[in-house]
């Protein structure tokens, strides 16, 4: 197994980050993919992959680029920096584009296992990716960068709170596949069979993203990075029926769909974009009316649905009267 021997100070030093281009580079492997795993992927994949695909046909160095920068169990090092917090997604992007040629083609053929074909021995090859690495940041996480800022924030926000219950063990070990506190300073970043790092002195980020994507990366001694699919993806895209929205306004529906798991005035903040007064008073009324409970966990006060606000939200998403309901694999209806 790979991990990294981490000390005390190190890990109290550790932080949740949100980087620009670590969503830009999941966004990339998700459309180097092709496949979805919930509704609103498979919709922005139908946006975008066309697209994206097209762009490939007519490169098609960068198209063999991005095969073996993504390789089968390593990615080229140089195409994922370690993010450095509040830095802009330019600035992240410099980074990349003033790779040096040679430590790219030698990342390269790591990722590759082998040696590299005869049409990327160039000394564009940075420059080339951080092209494509603009591309899907405009094209196809720009439009959406606030609303999923708002997710990842989210997200920090749980794992903060589970760290505060729980300790690090409880907030690592959920964090990616593969994850988990070993004891004795041994942090586990992943299965694969590589030799362990020191890593203590150094800064630890813990980086999400909304695509269900993960990887480590590091400026050796300096700064060292686990990125890891965010929480709450799918509830965050959850649509409002037309019929929940009018009985309670779009916006109190909206938070009690949210619901479906515990969650801090905090973080329905950052999933809606409401302001903290309009989901108070929302969560007030859905409290009063029995369809929304609370409990406290720690410093936090977490919001949950109650089993006259499930029945309400499930009776909101059934087919209409005399419609066949649609049949699910095997009679299991599976939330993402």
């Amino acid at each position: 197994m790979g991990w990294w021997q981490v000390n005390a100070d190190t890990l109290a030093g550790s932080r949740f980050v949100i980087s620009p281009m670590a969503e830009v580079f999941a966004s990339l492997k998700l459309l180097h993919a092709g496949v979805g795993r919930w509704p609103g992927e498979g919709a922005w994949l139908a946006r975008h992959l066309p697209g994206y695909r097209a762009r490939l046909a007519a490169d098609p160095v960068t198209a063999l680029l991005v095969r073996a920068g993504l390789g089968r169990e390593w990615i080229a090092d140089f195409l994922t920096p370690a993010p450095v917090p509040g830095a802009s997604f330019e600035a992240e992007l410099a980074r990349v584009r003033d790779a040096d040629p040679a430590e790219a083609r030698r990342h390269l053929s790591v990722s590759l296992a082998g040696p590299l074909p005869e049409p990327l021995r160039r000394d564009d090859l940075p420059r080339l990716a951080a092209r494509l690495l603009e591309y899907v940041w405009q094209d196809a996480v720009r439009p959406y960068w606030e609303r999923r800022r708002r997710i990842l924030e989210a997200d920090v926000v749980a794992r903060t709170a589970r760290m505060g219950e729980g300790g690090w063990a409880a907030a690592l070990d959920t964090l990616r596949p593969g994850m988990r506190w070993l004891g004795g300073d041994r942090l586990q970043v992943n299965l694969h069979e590589y030799p362990p790092r020191e890593i203590s002195g150094a800064q630890l980020l813990f980086v999400p993203v909304t695509p269900k994507a993960g990887w480590v990366a590091w400026e050796d001694g300096e700064r060292y990075a686990v990125v890891y699919p965010c929480e709450g993806v799918a509830a965050a895209a959850g649509a409002v029926s037309d019929g929940l929205g009018a009985l309670l306004g779009r916006g109190r529906a909206r938070v009690l769909v949210l619901l479906d798991s515990p969650l801090s005035t905090t973080q329905l903040v950052a999933l809606t974009g409401q302001g903290l007064g309009s989901v108070g008073r929302h969560l007030r009324v859905l409290l009063d009316a029995g369809l929304v409970r609370r409990r406290r966990a720690g410093r936090s006060v977490l919001y949950y649905r109650a089993p006259a606000g499930d029945v309400l939200v499930a009776a909101s998403d059934a087919p209409a009267a005399g419609r066949t309901p649609p049949r699910t694999s095997g009679g299991v209806s599976i939330r993402p």
